[in-house]
């Protein structure tokens, strides 16, 4: 017998290798000879597909994997194989052996099942069953669960990216870009000569706009321009970096003493606020999680938090305005209520406060913890627990690529005792890591869920809500593609009760991974399709839709530092007739500060030179038709929502579309 293979070298940088490459057939009569793959010239290229002939003195049968193995020549080189193709001339049958992995080390061998999927008990030969065990016992002991704090779910047990796999590492194309980016950011400041002003505060606000050089959207020219008006203010809390904030005010808050009298001239003349109360037009945005942090010290000097409430008027002309704020969660003499009616200043610098608690809970709890956090769990759990011919691997896989080593960089980069937030934010330090765990212990597998999210928050009719909008027609998109995989490989709730790899994931997410969090809400069992359906549902959601919305804005809002400051130099104003232009400028971040915020922002919130988007499986783990046939209907469903998106923003001057399919990725990359 002989058997045309085809060999697939992956496409990035040092994908191709000058080893020795051999190849074993094995199917279920037998196992051809270990034969070298090797034709005059040169072999895996980056980016080649190579065809070669092996030779069996037997027919093998319905080929079960093929085993790959790489030997050094002259020197050790690793090697990227996308796929194995396997035809039988004169047959009409062919294997397709998906691989996507890289082969390290002289000697290493990696077995690759045929593509098609298969749950543990579509397995019914010895050597199968074998093959899924060895796997995810190999796999067990490289991908090991590690507390990296307590009060915040687990990680991978890595000290730096260093120390991951190569098969989650980042290709080399992403990894150049991602640490020269940063460096390009802060020299580009640097050339101006202000990021090593240290401590100096800036003069006024137009000199913000010295940072405003190469680095600049059309966004953050808008946020520019208008960062100052109240409607702009009330827009962000709805369709900015942080849009799962704002709540419908059914009563106020005992801790916040607004009277009537005190809003009358924001509402419109006609009603009250009593009366707006109970038609719903009033609403709440309350960062008590940020009562009591300790402030970070930042070259000896204390940084200061406040922990804001902000009352907003649904107005029929005017949009979300906000109507009163106060800085504190106990009102006293010193925690005075602001107003619009009060001076500009000071009415200015209480929403600048309010920006400044949303930074650190947009980037420390709505982008940080809620996305990438809760996705790493979700990714060490199928690294464990479920082998590569699985369909729920096949399904995730292309929704975790770069996961662990993002995740990693930010650990030890980041928010590292001397990472970049300790440099520049007020939380950086003690008061991030009590920040995530306050969260933590209040975070729900039902607030993952944007349906229940936004019930729950009673802002179902909010106008101009683009971000409500649209995550929910994402959701439907992806609950009907999940639904469409799932129903394919399972037939039954009971087919899913008896799959104990899938039994396996989920208690290794919810016992091991989300530990220490019971009032999280996700059982470790899963008994139907729907509770499979829905999970799943949530982790590509939250790995792309949700992910976008927190992450791809932060430059366009963050920019102008005025309007989202990570830090704050003075504490909050206790005399409203106080306030003055110095006293502004000596709270707001210093010169140095100011520059690192736009640039870190500038390199996480920026399109990734290298993105998947959404829907596009470069990597195509599913083989077979039908699966295939419901990947072509998401990407379909995906491309209408995109057009109605477009649509919907026409003719808009500040259009929303960070979730537009195009515009995210496939996974959590940056």
């Amino acid at each position: 017998m002989e058997y045309k293979v085809t060999v697939a070298t992956g496409t990035s940088e040092y994908s191709g290798t000058n080893n020795y490459v051999y190849i074993t057939l094995v199917g279920e009569r037998g196992e051809s000879e270990r034969t070298v793959l090797d034709n005059p010239g040169l072999d895996f290229c980056r980016g080649a597909v190579d065809d070669y002939t092996v030779s069996s003195t037997t027919d093998l049968g319905p080929l079960i994997m093929v085993r790959l193995e790489k030997q050094k020549y002259w020197v050790e080189d690793n090697w990227f194989c996308r796929y194995v193709k396997i035809s039988v001339p004169g047959q009409r049958c062919s294997y397709t052996f998906p691989c996507y992995r890289w082969l390290v080390g002289d000697g290493v061998v990696i077995e690759l099942r045929e593509g098609t999927a298969k749950k543990r008990s579509d397995d019914t030969l010895p050597l199968e069953i074998a093959h899924r065990k060895s796997e995810l016992q190999e796999r067990q002991k490289t991908y090991r669960w590690l507390a990296w704090a307590p009060g915040i779910p687990k990680c991978i047990d890595a000290k730096s990216e260093a120390d991951l796999p190569q098969d989650v590492r980042f290709d080399n194309e992403k990894r150049s870009d991602f640490v020269g980016s940063l460096h390009y950011a802060l020299l580009e400041l640097s050339l101006k000569k202000l990021a090593i002003k240290f401590g100096k505060s800036w003069n006024d606000l137009d000199d913000f706009k010295r940072i405003f050089w190469k680095l600049r959207s059309p966004i953050a020219e808008y946020t520019m321009k208008h960062w100052k008006e109240d409607w702009f203010f009330g827009y962000q809390f709805m369709n900015g970096s942080n849009p799962r904030m704002i709540t419908k005010c059914k009563e106020l808050p005992s801790n916040f003493p607004v009277t009537g009298d005190m809003v009358q001239s924001s509402l419109i003349p006609t009603t009250t606020l009593k009366e707006e109360l109970k038609k719903g037009n009033i609403f709440l945005v309350d960062h008590a999680i940020m009562d009591g942090i300790p402030a970070n010290v930042i070259r000896d000097k204390t940084q200061h938090i406040a922990a804001p409430l902000c009352l907003l008027y649904e107005h029929p002309e005017k949009g979300l305005i906000p109507i009163a704020i106060q800085l504190e969660q106990k009102p006293d003499k010193d925690t005075p209520i602001f107003l619009p009616s009060d001076p500009p200043l000071a009415w200015l610098l209480a929403k600048m406060w309010v920006r400044h608690a949303e930074f650190q809970v947009f980037q420390v709890l709505s982008h940080l913890l809620r996305t990438h956090l809760v996705v790493e769990v979700i990714c060490m759990a199928t690294l464990r627990q479920l082998p590569a011919v699985h369909p729920i691997y096949k399904l995730l896989a292309p929704h975790l690529r770069y996961t662990l080593e993002i995740n990693c960089r930010g650990r030890t980069q980041l928010i590292s005792a001397d990472g970049i937030f300790k440099r520049v934010v007020s939380t950086g330090g003690e008061g991030l890591l009590i920040l995530a765990q306050r969260e933590y212990k209040v975070l729900t597998y039902r607030s993952l869920q944007p349906k229940f999210d936004f019930l729950d928050r009673g802002v179902t009719k909010l106008r101009d809500y683009f971000y409500r909008d649209h995550s929910l027609m994402l959701w439907d998109v992806i609950q009907n593609f999940v639904s469409g995989i799932i129903s394919l490989y399972y037939k039954s709730d009971s087919e899913v009760q008896q799959d104990s790899e899938l039994q396996a994931w989920i208690n290794d997410v919810a016992v091991e991974g989300f530990v220490d969090v019971p009032g999280f809400g996700l059982a470790g069992e899963l008994k139907t399709k729907e509770e499979v359906i829905t999970l799943l549902t949530v982790v590509i959601f939250t790995s792309t839709a949700q992910h976008a919305a927190t992450n791809n804005g932060q430059f366009d809002w963050c920019a102008w530092v005025p309007n989202t400051p990570c830090t704050m130099r003075h504490p909050p104003p206790t005399d409203k007739d106080a306030v003055t232009m110095g006293l502004i400028m000596d709270t707001l971040p210093d010169i140095s500060q100011s520059c690192v915020q736009m640039a870190i922002t500038w390199h996480l919130g920026r399109p990734q030179p290298d993105a998947i988007p959404m829907g596009q499986y470069v990597e195509q783990y599913f083989t077979e038709p039908a699966a295939l046939k419901v990947i072509d209907k998401f990407r379909k469903e995906l491309k209408e929502l995109e057009e109605q998106i477009i649509a919907q923003n026409e003719g808009l001057e500040l259009q929303y579309l960070y979730l537009c399919p195009s515009h995210m990725e496939n996974s959590i990359t940056i």
